[in-house]
């Protein structure tokens, strides 16, 4: 068995430490001691039966709340003061140097917490050391300078998350919408380079990856760029491409038709959509920005953003090859293909392409081969998304984050170029285990912790006020969201709902189970459910009205944060039954991963939550593998299509290095009882030995997850 120490290493437990803690506390009395040696064993043997029984690893911190517990149970009342003073001195001594600690800590990677943070991130790299050094920096300047106290508090113990708090003291957001169709069209500039219109499709590609980077640097969550700005490329590349076929068959004294050669030309121009495809996809997979990993970008394909037939058919091309590849993977250290992390696809689902008579379902075949080997693409449908966003489908910003719609000065809807400031999560099951069961409590603390997350976001905002252009010339002056001055404040773009803010939520399963005693897919309590969500649209609305600014409600995609906040409810009110007893809480409105429903009842059911965060969501199927049953991929797919706006499909991919297994390598515990990764075929344990690809937020997750969130994937149920 292991705890957590306070600079985030583990270590093992060791009953007698706390039995030694004790007896000083219960020896340093003046006249006789309160305790007997058997009560301090009999109170060290229950500690240890506690961690044992409670399914994860403790803090150094929690086991210390609960020594203090335990020795006023036996009434010991004057040694569990000594015991409280002598952890607030040390307290007091470890406070000067908490920062350094997680330093060190995370250099010698020794920080269990921090290693598995974010698994799209190895810490045993330079730059995420690096990263991570200036987020410890930047949260510490935060916390004692920048943040209110009751928000740092409420953080720490976890009845909000403030996310991104590494990143605060600088003036960076969150997700982007990159306007790539204005910087290939309109040129850019890139680390004081202009860089001109392309002429040819392979050009814009490598332009684009350049674009990609650059972003990533700037900012600190996901982007998303979309197929179709690319598209009209293809015809430059075609016509360029036939001039030179026309040339070099003249130079050998032919003469034929250019219709004649149209074969020859298209033939080279799908080579030419093959290279630009794969250098598009194989520098995002390589491509490491300044924060240690690769890109968080989101590929969005959609033919109904095309201005013409040709440009769509050039786009439907475009499409295909980006499928394909990816079907195929990328191939690993040891020459084997793998199921990249990015770029994630999202594939739009429209009347073109839902039906076996439509005229790109081809595609759609393709799309559901691709889904069932390497997780991607997601699915959009564009009715569903029509019938919610005033008629529009556009893309979502990296995984999830959706845009309000937005009209500018001539009435024109628009969505690419612009961008959300932050989120605030609100803890749904600390409110409802705060409130006892009384209804009229439940709603009164309600109201005080959407204040906090409204303050909190103000924080957020208020960071980004009077931010000069210059602090990103990529996004602000160059393109990629605005064409400012240089100097100039980006202020305009933070009011009149031109960008977003997000107001999270997670854990409202757990919150209607505690209140109702029942499931929130339970009919008698889902109005319960859809309740809350429309009371937090109404705040969001509200604080709309009262500043202009773009707040919205966003299914967060919890990670590390399912972990900290079960942790924290576990430390505020023990372990209640189906509601505290796992490691984690549910993301957002989701069905809980251990209940049993199927994938159509699924999607139908959380469709109706969808619809309720506007600031963006995305609902998910567990199926097993696939690729011998297309047909019901397919099937899912029409499904998504008429019933929810988007959707993804996990499954799994997997390889082992050791002994070549290619299939599901699943989670055991071992001998401590921490879930470790077992190959079911050799045994190999070591995680540096295999690739592992789940999806536990919206992206496909490879660098592996923490005691909390990996326990949840493997509870998950199959839904098909």
């Amino acid at each position: 068995m292991k705890i957590i120490k306070r600079n985030g290493a583990e270590a093992v437990f060791d009953v007698i430490k706390i039995e030694k803690a004790i007896s000083k506390a219960n020896d340093a009395a003046a006249g006789e001691s309160e305790l007997t040696d058997r009560q301090i064993k009999e109170i060290a043997a229950k500690i240890e039966r506690y961690c044992n029984n409670i399914g994860r690893t403790l803090t150094v911190e929690e086991i210390q709340e609960l020594v203090e517990t335990y020795i006023m149970q036996h009434s010991a009342y004057e040694t569990a003061k000594r015991y409280i003073r002598y952890r607030f001195t040390r307290n007091l001594i470890r406070t000067a140097n908490t920062t350094d600690n997680q330093i060190l800590s995370l250099i010698e990677c020794n920080n269990e917490e921090v290693k598995q943070e974010n698994s799209n991130k190895n810490p045993a790299v330079n730059s995420v050391q690096r990263d991570y050094m200036a987020g410890e920096v930047s949260k510490d300047i935060a916390k004692r300078l920048l943040l209110p106290p009751d928000i740092i508090e409420a953080h720490e113990n976890g009845i909000i998350h403030f996310h991104d708090m590494d990143y605060f003291a600088q003036h960076m957001h969150n997700c982007d919408l990159v306007n790539l169709a204005d910087m290939l069209n309109n040129g850019t500039v890139i680390s004081g380079t202009m860089i001109e219109r392309p002429h040819s499709f392979s050009t814009a590609c490598n332009i684009a990856t350049q674009i990609i980077a650059q972003v990533a640097s700037s900012q600190y969550g996901g982007q998303s760029i979309s197929l179709a700005h690319l598209a009209p490329f293809v015809q430059i590349s075609r016509q360029k491409i036939r001039r030179k076929v026309m040339e070099s068959i003249k130079m050998v004294g032919g003469n034929i038709s250019e219709e004649a050669a149209s074969p020859i030309v298209e033939k080279r121009l799908r080579e030419e959509i093959r290279k630009g495809v794969q250098t598009l996809q194989y520098q995002v997979i390589t491509l490491m920005t300044t924060n240690g990993q690769a890109p968080f970008i989101t590929i969005f394909m959609y033919l109904g953003e095309t201005k013409n037939e040709q440009e769509k058919k050039d786009l439907a091309i475009i499409i295909e090859e980006t499928l394909l590849q990816r079907y195929e993977g990328v191939k690993n250290e040891m020459g084997v293909y793998i199921t990249p992390a990015f770029p994630k696809l999202i594939y739009v689902l429209e009347e073109q392409n839902i039906a076996a008579e439509s005229p790109y379902w081809y595609l759609t075949e393709l799309a559901a081969k691709c889904t069932a080997k390497r997780l991607v693409p997601d699915y959009i449908s564009e009715k569903k998304m029509k019938e919610l966003k005033e008629g529009n489908c556009f893309p979502v910003m990296g995984c999830r984050s959706a845009l309000s719609p937005w009209k500018d000065e001539d009435g024109n809807y628009k969505f690419y170029g612009r961008f959300n400031q932050g989120v605030v999560t609100l803890n749904l099951v600390d409110i409802a285990l705060s409130s006892g069961k009384d209804m009229d409590k439940f709603w009164k603390i309600f109201d005080e912790r959407l204040d906090l997350c409204y303050r909190a976001l103000m924080c957020r905002h208020n960071r980004l006020k009077g931010t000069l252009s210059d602090a990103a010339p990529i996004l602000w002056q160059n393109g990629a969201i605005a064409r400012l001055n240089k100097g100039e404040k980006i202020d305009k773009l933070l009011y009149n709902g031109y960008s977003t803010i997000s107001l999270g939520y997670a854990g409202l399963y757990e919150c209607i189970k505690y209140m109702t005693g029942k499931s929130h897919t339970d009919p008698i309590a889902t109005p319960f459910a859809l309740e809350i969500m429309k009371y937090m649209n109404k705040a969001c609305n509200t604080w709309k009205e009262k500043t202009t600014i773009g707040f919205g409600i966003y299914g967060t995609p919890l990670e590390s944060t399912t972990y900290k906040f079960a942790k924290c409810l576990q430390k505020r009110f023990g372990i209640i039954e189906g509601v505290t007893d796992k490691p984690y809480i549910t993301n957002s409105y989701h069905v809980h991963v251990t209940e049993k429903i199927n994938a159509f009842d699924k999607l139908k059911f959380e469709s109706q939550f969808q619809a309720l965060s506007t600031g963006g969501a995305i609902s998910y199927v567990e199926v097993p593998n696939m690729q011998s049953n297309i047909e019901a991929v397919l099937q899912l797919i029409r499904f998504i299509y008429d019933n929810i706006m988007y959707a993804e499909l996990n499954t799994k991919s997997d390889y082992c290095h050791v002994c070549g297994f290619d299939g599901e390598i699943r989670i055991v515990s071992d001998e401590d009882g921490k879930l470790v990764w077992e190959c079911p075929k050799c045994g190999n344990r070591d995680q540096s030995r295999m690739n592992v690809a789940r999806r536990t937020c919206g992206y496909i997750g490879s660098q592996f997850w923490n005691q909390g969130r990996t326990q949840e994937i493997k509870e998950r149920v199959l839904h098909l």
